[in-house]
């Protein structure tokens, strides 16, 4: 047995949610009449946006529109992330903000699903502090919303159902996808490596693959469509099909997608380092459609802090990896995460992260202050810098990478980079990304919007470009 077939939820349980769908779908109709609204926000990753595509399909097969306006809404959807401290205390703010509006609207229907209410604590502390909250459902049970939507309207049940386990696949879920030109493709859920302050693995259980036809089959279908930026989605998309029942490989799998006839550009992430092998770099760099970025979180620089972290490899492993990523794409463009204050992390250990950063030349990276998350290894270990210490050498990390990037944005003024036109800035400009996942902004019309446009770089600033359209 596969892993794919291991982890998929059954073909009856499939068939059991589309009758629940046709029967909230005839409830939401009598309820709400012909132009029902949803409203549904997600915190976190891309992961989390991707699983909010899936749950806003199912919910316009039941009838849902959709609305940006709270006080519109006849049904809100929080799907939260669990990631940091931080990402939780805004949910518990914004859901206990709805209090008064559940309260004036009769049939209204608030639900939280996700990362966060996955842990048991807090799923209890929701159902007794905000006994408003109609619905709560786990990482495990998205596919079941049908059946959550039909018993909480019909039948006025209050529901919180977090199934334990270790997560499944479910296919063929209708999407509603929030662009007409970028698509989140996931090819696995779930995460085995158990970094010792991640929660990760505890709420979204362990490493599943999705079917690599299906896969391809998926990116067919939105290249046909007209999408021009596919980005895979995994918690470690070196990971996928790892298991020896599997027989297909990460590498495999770009090679594969990268040969679908089409003009569009693939991205995607996260990458483990410990994982990501010379193979997948000269992959990268053979695929003419695959951007040339990689996103390889490093977390810290100290060998002693990344075995206390449980990464799996040293700094000296990390660098020889960039450098021959390096090596084989001159151009590549690197971005990266680090965690600032691990427990027990001295300032001395600190400064080897700071070398490693400067040895880089990190595109950007995403720099967080260590959260503890209840249930990890890393919560119970002794924490003996202060926050407000921490907080400087925050500071110092920050001042190190805008100077790296600032330098590295300097040298792009004058090329030319091909872009994917994806909106417009503050300014009115015409923004987009270069295949190295870098914001450059330009004059031009609504016309270059979901297409790819040559543009020169005239300006850089610390982090954006700004540049001009190539006649």
């Amino acid at each position: 047995m596969t892993d794919n077939q291991k982890f998929s939820v059954s073909a009856e349980e499939r068939e059991k949610q589309k009758e629940y769908m046709l029967l909230a779908g005839e409830t939401v109709l009598s309820l709400f009449g012909p132009s029902p609204k949803a409203f549904v926000h997600t915190y976190g990753c891309q992961a989390n946006v991707s699983d909010s595509e899936r749950l806003k399909g199912m919910l316009s097969e039941m009838g849902f529109g959709f609305t940006d306006v709270l006080e519109e809404a006849d049904l809100i959807l929080y799907n939260t992330c669990a990631i940091r401290e931080h990402a939780q205390d805004r949910v518990f703010g914004n859901v206990g903000a709805l209090k008064n509006l559940r309260l004036a609207k009769k049939n209204l229907r608030i639900m939280l699903c996700g990362c966060m209410v996955q842990q048991a604590s807090v799923a209890e502390k929701i159902r007794k502090s905000y006994s408003f909250v109609d619905v709560i459902f786990g990482t495990n049970a998205g596919h079941r919303l049908p059946e959550f939507v039909y018993r909480t309207l019909a039948k006025g049940e209050k529901i919180c159902e977090i199934p334990q386990g270790d997560g499944f696949i479910c296919e063929d879920l209708p999407v509603v996808r929030d662009s007409s030109f970028k698509a989140w493709l996931p090819i696995m859920y779930g995460c085995n490596n158990f970094c010792s302050y991640c929660i990760v693995p505890y709420v979204k259980g362990r490493e599943r693959s999705r079917d690599p036809r299906l896969i391809i089959e998926e990116a067919e279908n939105l290249v046909k469509s007209g999408y021009k930026e596919i980005t895979l989605l995994g918690q470690n998309v070196n990971s996928y099909g790892k298991s020896p029942s599997f027989g297909y490989d990460f590498s495999r799998l770009l090679r594969e997608i990268n040969d679908i006839e089409g003009d569009f550009i693939i991205r995607f992430m996260t990458s483990h380092p410990k994982d990501c092998t010379r193979e997948l770099l000269d992959t990268m760099a053979s695929c003419s459609k695959v951007a040339k970025h990689l996103h390889l979180p490093f977390q810290s620089g100290c060998n002693r802090v990344l075995k206390e972290m449980n990464r799996g490899y040293t700094r000296e492993k990390y660098l020889e990896l960039l450098n021959y990523a390096y090596s084989v794409m001159p151009e590549l463009s690197v971005t990266s995460d680090v965690i600032v204050g691990f427990p027990g992390e001295t300032y001395d250990e600190f400064c080897e992260t700071l070398d490693l950063i400067r040895q880089s030349r990190f595109t950007s990276m995403f720099s967080f202050i260590y959260s503890p998350r209840p249930g990890t290894k890393a919560a119970a270990m002794p924490d003996p810098v202060p926050e407000e210490e921490k907080g400087v050498w925050f500071r110092e990390l920050l001042a190190v990478q805008e100077e790296i990037a600032t330098k590295r944005t300097s040298e792009t003024v004058g090329k030319t980079y091909r872009v994917l036109c994806e909106g417009r800035s503050k300014q009115g400009l015409v923004s987009g990304r270069t295949g190295g996942n870098v914001i450059i902004e330009f004059p031009g019309g609504d016309d270059c919007i979901g297409t790819f446009r040559d543009v020169t770089v005239t300006e850089s600033l610390t982090w954006i470009l700004r540049g001009q359209l190539c006649n």
